[in-house]
């Protein structure tokens, strides 16, 4: 809980006075506005203090403690008002400066008004001046209702920077409404990071741990994946084919056939990858259904060859790389009791007592 020293005297200037006559003004009326529209007003009155803030060129006018004593002018006149915290209000100005007035943004402007303040707060901290990036976090919690937590998720993964970054071949083998959905669809790297393993992991032991956190796994995918099966069987004239795993993406409407590698890139993994993806498209697609997209996830890729790969496929396919970072040391399992062991020690102590 946050104090503040209550000698701090109110500034005296006649402009700080009328401005602070203004507010009050104001912010009854936003408070009136609220019982319709509590979020978007309020947040309405918190960037336009911004604005003030800036334009009265405050800190510069009024010196460094100018932050303190505009929170307890503004605590003392609005008893029953939140969030007027002197870190809050550097926020406001922060939340302007990030969207300053611009009439040819005014939907951006509309959208910044949708989500609660607490969000904002997070996404104006962790954007550093980017307003794209800013938009981007805006949008995609408006798009999926994301929660706090849930945001910060994100944001710690850099889903702004992965974002639609794979190499693909979407814009030559998709129309151009499917391509665009299919590009949002996709991340590079893939971020593995709530995954355990061996420095010496296998790609089985990989791809089974991604299945053992499914739940973690199809949050890294992003929305609209549905698991459909690993090593999902398919029988394609007399042979069986087993594919890694199946999604289906609702907002895409298609089948996603994805693919992990451990190794490095290599060029007829995009063979394999198409074949999969023509046999679902015979097999499992139906009329009502767009074209299904193979994504390949690699431990890393040579951009050029990768390039000059996927352009020989007449599938839709992305390839895209992943990143891993608690990688238990080798020698580190070999140190832990194994469950048998744990069973006898638990039964001797049991026994003792």
């Amino acid at each position: 809980m946050e104090r503040f020293d209550q000698k701090v005297l109110s500034i005296l200037d006649d402009d700080y006075q009328n401005w602070i006559t203004d507010l009050k003004k104001r912010y009854r009326q936003s408070q009136i506005k609220a019982a319709i529209h509590v979020n978007s007003e309020l947040i309405r009155f918190y960037w336009s203090l911004g604005r003030d803030i800036i334009r009265m060129k405050a800190v510069s006018r009024w010196g460094s403690g100018f932050y303190n004593s505009l929170s307890k002018d503004l605590k003392e006149h609005f008893k029953d008002g939140k969030g007027f915290s002197p870190t809050n209000l550097k926020y406001m100005r922060q939340f302007y400066e990030l969207f300053p007035e611009n009439e040819n943004r005014q939907q951006a402007v509309d959208q910044i008004f949708a989500i609660p303040w607490g969000h904002l707060v997070v996404i104006t901290a962790s954007s550093h001046g980017n307003q794209n990036k800013a938009l981007f976090y805006i949008n995609k919690t408006i798009e999926n209702g994301w929660s706090r937590s849930m945001l910060g998720i994100y944001l710690d993964t850099n889903l702004y920077e992965r974002q639609g970054k794979a190499i693909n071949n979407f814009e030559t083998t998709m129309p151009k409404e499917e391509s665009d959905l299919a590009v949002d669809i996709t991340k590079d790297p893939y971020s593995f990071n709530f995954l355990s393993l061996d420095k010496d992991y296998s790609e089985k032991e990989l791809k089974d741990a991604l299945i053992d956190n499914i739940q973690r796994f199809l949050l890294e995918l992003g929305t609209g994946f549905a698991y459909m099966g690993k090593e999902y069987r398919l029988v394609v004239g007399n042979t069986e084919q087993f594919i890694d795993m199946l999604f289906y993406n609702t907002k895409v409407h298609a089948y996603v056939v994805i693919e992990v590698k451990t190794t490095p890139f290599k060029p007829e993994y995009t063979g394999q990858l198409g074949t999969y993806v023509a046999a679902v498209n015979h097999l499992l697609k139906s009329e009502t259904d767009a074209k299904t997209i193979g994504i390949l996830v690699c431990r890393e890729k040579d951009e050029l060859l990768t390039r000059y790969a996927i352009e020989s496929s007449s599938q839709p396919i992305g390839v895209s790389s992943f990143e891993l970072s608690k990688l238990i040391p080798e020698n580190f399992k070999g140190t832990l009791p194994s469950i048998e062991e744990l069973e006898k020690e638990l039964s001797f102590k049991t026994k003792e007592s």
